[in-house]
């Protein structure tokens, strides 16, 4: 579930990031926007929704760990002591 809402979150994005770059190639043609300032301007959204990626990811990492660590699922470490403890 969660990673079908990150994925709907993405393609969100992706449709959002469509639009600006059209609406921008028409500011271009029209000749209210330079292209360099249409580069400069796509360049920064691009990398502050990479940004924003990584932050929502790290987010929800935090989040999953916090709610297995509520629950006592045991992690992959634990599970390597145990079967060390076995042996």
């Amino acid at each position: 579930m969660l990673k079908e809402l990150l994925f709907t979150g993405i393609g969100a994005t992706m449709l959002f990031k469509e639009k600006v770059d059209s609406e921008i190639k028409k500011l271009e043609e029209s000749g209210k926007l330079k292209t360099d300032d249409a580069k400069s301007f796509l360049e920064s959204l691009e990398q502050k929704g990479k940004d924003e990626e990584q932050r929502a990811t790290d987010e929800m990492k935090k989040m999953l760990k916090e709610i297995l660590d509520e629950l006592g699922v045991a992690t992959k470490e634990d599970i390597e002591k145990l079967k060390e403890s076995l042996k």
